[in-house]
């Protein structure tokens, strides 16, 4: 098990040094000059030239990467070039929203997912069955962007039980939660379809195993040897899969807060990148690379815990 974390936290060293390679990189080849952009057409090149240096954009490529890498390995992300205020700050604020969104989507999405993948699966083959496997597969296949405007037509302008978009903070605790149930439901109706298939196809699997044959043997009924027996041992993949949508719902949630005007991550990416606020766009894409690669890690750990024959492989 020691070699195997080694291993892996190895991988994830290597993999956010070439995630922040590839980051900086793409970013600083995009066509425009922040410094240009914040001055306006009619700025003098000495005037150009000065803000380049203010703004830490006048070093070479390595010297700047160097400078942005060991920045935020001691917390510092830099200074945003719009706002002039610290991008940790920035990130901060975002978080609160971001974060709790992310959250949301996931309970309903493994709320829903659930008993639609057990159901399925209890009722394999039946008119049941085929109804959910189309349901998920519609669900997959309609953009959650294109779900969320029409849940904003159906529930906040035509039922007007929700806002349209917005978000009042924290200081009224239903108030935040009820602004982000719209946003929240648009992301997890994929997600939910993709883990209620999941799901079924792992208890499936397990109901196939010889214990099963085994206990329906001694008595039980399906219904009963699927929930007592196959749930559990069919929970390792469905809970990687849980894991893994829990990296995407926060790192994928730029459109939907764009839709609902939530002042997330994902909206401050998109702000950071009309504003050519390069060192922004920068620092929040590094932040939600972690997050993904980090909860694929220990989704990994967990799973080779529960799992020995992957740490002999």
């Amino acid at each position: 098990m020691l070699r195997y974390l080694l291993n892996r936290l190895i991988s994830l060293c290597l993999s956010l040094v070439a995630a922040s390679l590839v980051i900086f990189l793409v970013i600083e080849v995009i066509p425009g000059d922040p410094a240009a952009f914040m001055l306006g057409l009619n700025a003098t090149e000495a005037n150009v030239a000065a803000l380049r240096e203010e703004l830490g954009l006048g070093g070479t490529l390595p010297e700047r990467y160097w400078a942005w890498v060991s920045g935020m390995l001691t917390g510092d992300f830099g200074t945003s070039y719009t706002y002039r205020v610290p991008v940790a700050d920035l990130i901060l604020d975002r978080l609160w929203v971001s974060l709790p969104l992310a959250g949301y989507a996931l309970a309903l999405s493994t709320a829903i997912a659930f008993p639609v993948g057990l159901i399925a699966a209890a009722r394999r083959g039946t008119a049941t069955d085929y109804g959910i496997m189309g349901g998920t597969q519609l669900g997959i296949a309609v953009p959650n962007f294109w779900f969320a405007m029409l849940l904003v037509l159906v529930f906040a302008v035509n039922l007007q039980w929700f806002s349209a978009g917005g978000f009042p903070g924290w200081a009224d605790p239903m108030a935040a939660i009820k602004a982000l149930t719209l946003p929240a439901i648009a992301l997890a109706l994929p997600q939910a379809s993709i883990l209620a298939r999941v799901m079924r196809s792992a208890l499936l699997d397990t109901l196939g195993q010889d214990y099963i044959r085994t206990a329906r043997a001694k008595g039980l009924s399906r219904r009963q040897a699927v929930i007592r027996h196959a749930l559990r041992n069919a929970l390792i993949p469905v809970l990687t899969i849980i894991g893994l949508q829990f990296s995407f719902l926060l790192a994928g949630a730029i459109i939907i807060e764009n839709v609902f005007f939530l002042p997330g991550l994902g909206r401050l990416i998109f702000q950071g990148i009309t504003q050519r606020d390069l060192i922004v766009v920068e620092s929040v894409t590094m932040l939600l690379v972690f997050a993904v690669i980090l909860v694929t890690f220990l989704v990994d750990i967990a799973y080779a815990a529960a799992d020995p024959r992957l740490r002999r492989k």
